[in-house]
């Protein structure tokens, strides 16, 4: 793998929103504070040599700073200016050669070590990138407490971090940003400016950024509240017959058996999995993550959108303890291809077989699943936090 990108991790405000004695970024979160989280995200990937940590610059000499320099894979600890920009461009400046970089808010300890990749592997194709995630509610501009008009949603996205540039492009930008005293809320804002494409990255929407009170309790609840360490959720999905399409179950084809309607492949199996594993872990269900009126996951395989929930799943501080799966079918008979489906479920989230239970049972002609009409499957999963 090469090491071609440094990171640089923005910690440098004054948390007036969030309120309080304590920062955010230095507030903890299941044993670790915000900012560690955030720091590992990028030091943990590979590709990464190096992080810079940018801090408000009374902090520079004190003892959280000390911590931080301590920590794995930082490189060196600097102090932040009065704006974001000139914080950004003194975290810039204390990097090294590396001919690529990944500037991070602190405030974003959610991150997944998938996204960060996918941002490294764009940064790389295109020069630059940025994670994006759709806007599904109505957007609406207001003033005074009257609505002044509605905003068409489908071009706009919320930028997430970290973002991705080529290192001699972010310099250029950022010089210019300070040179003309504009503020750039983002780096993508700063190379927009310069005249530089920035590529689009799905982005994640547990990517959450802390902002107040509340954003740093639903972080907890996310990993585990700091206390407890098993979680259980279920999970049910239901498909019709077409006969016209092929039929995957458990990741795996039957061949000659009628398939079933769906916007992916309709694998109920590993649809009713991501449902409970998504539960479990408080990360909402499939349907969020992956939108049926999302023409970019039309006819996808389920292994794949599996795989991201795992990842998911894996970055919000869980691993599998076992998945328990009862598919509901008068046909196919399942039971010559359970050790297969069992090997495709585990290996596409990330866990191993013995760590997957599945059986099925017919519904003796009863109901629409009883006249073949439909395949439905029910999930129980338990999970629990890592570093118990």
């Amino acid at each position: 793998m090469t090491t071609d990108f440094e990171g640089v991790v923005v910690a440098a405000g004054h948390s007036t929103r969030f309120g309080g004695g304590i920062p955010k970024q230095f507030q903890e979160l299941a044993g670790r504070t915000v900012l560690e989280r955030s720091v590992a995200a990028l030091a943990d990937r590979p590709a990464v040599k190096g992080v810079v940590v940018v801090l408000p610059p009374g902090e520079l000499d004190g003892p959280r700073a000390a911590g931080v320099r301590e920590w794995p894979g930082v490189d060196a600890v600097v102090a932040g200016g009065a704006t974001r920009t000139e914080s950004v461009m003194c975290g810039v400046q204390a990097t090294g050669t590396a001919p690529f970089l990944l500037i991070h808010d602190a405030a974003r300890p959610l991150v997944s070590g998938a996204l960060v990749d996918a941002v490294i592997e764009a940064t790389r194709l295109h020069g630059a990138a940025v994670p994006v995630v759709e806007i599904h509610d109505t957007v609406k501009s207001c003033a005074a407490g009257w609505i002044e008009g509605t905003l068409q949603r489908e071009r706009l996205r919320l930028a997430q971090t970290p973002q991705g540039a080529r290192a001699d492009w972010l310099r250029s930008a950022l010089e210019r940003a300070l040179r003309n005293g504009q503020c750039a809320t983002d780096e993508a804002a700063a190379l927009e400016r310069d005249g530089r494409r920035v590529a689009a990255v799905e982005g994640d929407p547990a990517n959450r950024k802390i902002t107040t009170p509340a954003d740093l309790q639903r972080a907890q609840e996310v990993l585990g509240n700091g206390g407890v360490g098993l979680r259980v959720g279920t999970g049910f999905d239901i498909h019709r017959v077409d006969a016209s399409r092929p039929l995957r179950l458990g990741g795996i084809h039957f061949e000659g058996e009628p398939g079933l309607v769906g916007h992916s492949d309709a694998d109920v199996v590993l649809h009713a999995a991501m449902d409970a594993l998504l539960g479990a872990a408080g990360l909402g269900d499939i349907g969020l993550h992956f939108p049926p009126d999302d023409e970019r996951h039309a006819g996808a395989l389920s292994t794949d959108l599996a795989r991201q929930i795992a990842t998911r799943i894996a970055a919000a501080g869980y691993e599998i303890v076992n998945l328990d799966l009862t598919v509901l079918a008068e046909a196919p008979r399942i039971r010559e291809s359970v050790e297969r489906m069992r090997r495709a479920i585990a290996e596409c989230l990330g866990t191993r077989p013995e760590c997957v239970g599945l059986k099925a049972t017919t519904l003796e002609g009863l109901g629409a699943l009883g006249r073949r009409e439909g395949i439905a499957c029910q999930a129980v999963a338990l999970l629990v936090r890592r570093g118990r």
